[in-house]
């Protein structure tokens, strides 16, 4: 089973059932989750947990929208971490997100 956990079958609700639409949805996400990725790595690099938690916040909204369970369960621990000054979660999980971007890329 896929790490992403996506349901495709809501995600193309959201698209109004539109296959073109959906794939153009997942390509902008694919673009937006690798610069929220280089947002974090900047943040952490930066000890900053306001950009940690702003690039897991997008993260999180962008996977809820088309159903990306996966990432959005990553990036919702990281948001709460971050939202209350920690960086260590998002530290731990930085390798995951960059795997569920490459198996993102996949689809």
């Amino acid at each position: 089973m896929s790490k992403l956990n996506w349901n495709r079958e809501f995600a193309l609700e959201q698209a109004a059932d539109d296959l073109e639409l959906l794939q153009e949805l997942l390509d902008i996400f694919k673009d937006s989750l690798q610069s929220d990725i280089t947002l974090m790595e900047q943040g952490l690099a930066e000890k900053s947990a306001e950009k940690v938690c702003g690039a897991a916040h997008s993260m999180k909204g962008a996977a809820a929208s088309l159903g990306i369970q996966g990432i959005n369960d990553v990036a919702y621990i990281i948001e709460q971490d971050s939202r209350e000054g920690g960086l260590g979660v998002a530290e731990e999980n930085l390798d995951a997100l960059k795997n569920l971007l490459s198996e993102l890329k996949k689809l």
